[in-house]
């Protein structure tokens, strides 16, 4: 299989925005073993400000455009270096691609970021994607990594795409809210009744929610891609999701059955 993984801010860094060493480790030594075992991945890792956040000791998100863009800069470093170590411990090389708005809407760097991402996969290697925060504006940004995760994978073709977050899947109501909220296990078409289940940011650090991760499954479904939102606490998940299990909920392109 092709999968496409994204994973948030909440999964990979405690609130103080420092990283959940812990948690980053099992997601590396899941997804190597998914790549031992044959697949094709390619991970979608938000929290490049959320770690530059903690490494500039700046306490909360900032929310001037040039304090954001530091703390990507400075957090996409320390990113990357911990992935690089850990990937490296299983023998798998990984590659870091940062990308605007503009790269997937224009025709010419689209194509060029798509044989760039075909090429990496055929060498084995496994790409790292993140906006471009450093550099975006309102004008280039894409805004989430729900919606980068959902057009990653339409530019490679993938097979599935999981969206590793801190809440279970989508409910009929916010959970924290409403007890009588219940987990949907499929959704088989995005109706106004399920956008209207979704609710406002995420984390205080991300940047998403599930409005974003509705949209992303808009996304993905048309393009027949299968998505699943769960629970990234414990990255093993992967595992049961990549064998069908019942985890989280499961947006069924094209009306699918299996």
């Amino acid at each position: 299989m092709r999968i496409v993984i994204k994973v948030g801010t909440s999964t990979l860094a405690h609130p103080s925005g420092l990283l959940n060493i812990r948690r980053v480790e099992e997601l590396c030594k899941a997804i190597s073993d998914l790549k031992n075992a044959g697949n094709e991945v390619v991970l979608v890792s938000s929290g490049a400000i959320g770690m530059g956040i903690g490494k500039l000791s700046l306490g909360e998100k900032p929310t001037d455009i040039p304090t954001k863009q530091a703390a990507a800069a400075v957090g996409q470093c320390e990113l990357m270096y911990v992935y690089d170590k850990l990937f490296s411990e299983y023998n798998h090389t990984v590659a870091q691609i940062l990308i605007t708005k503009a790269d997937t809407e224009h025709t010419e760097r689209r194509a060029n970021f798509e044989n760039t991402m075909y090429r990496l996969l055929e060498l084995g290697a496994l790409p790292i994607v993140n906006e471009n925060d450093s550099v975006a504006t309102d004008e280039l940004v894409i805004g989430d990594n729900d919606t980068l995760g959902a057009l990653v994978a339409t530019s490679v073709e993938a097979d599935l795409l999981i969206l590793l977050s801190d809440i279970n899947g989508l409910y009929t109501a916010d959970p924290h809210r409403d007890h009588t909220a219940k987990l949907l296990r499929r959704v088989e078409e995005i109706t106004p009744e399920i956008e209207s289940m979704t609710g406002g940011a995420g984390s205080r650090l991300g940047t998403g929610g599930m409005k974003t991760k509705v949209g992303a499954a808009k996304i993905a479904m048309n393009a027949g891609i299968d998505m699943v939102i769960a629970n990234g606490s414990d990255p093993a998940v992967l595992y049961d999701i990549i064998a069908g299990k019942e985890v989280g909920t499961r947006f069924i392109a094209g009306g699918k059955k299996s």
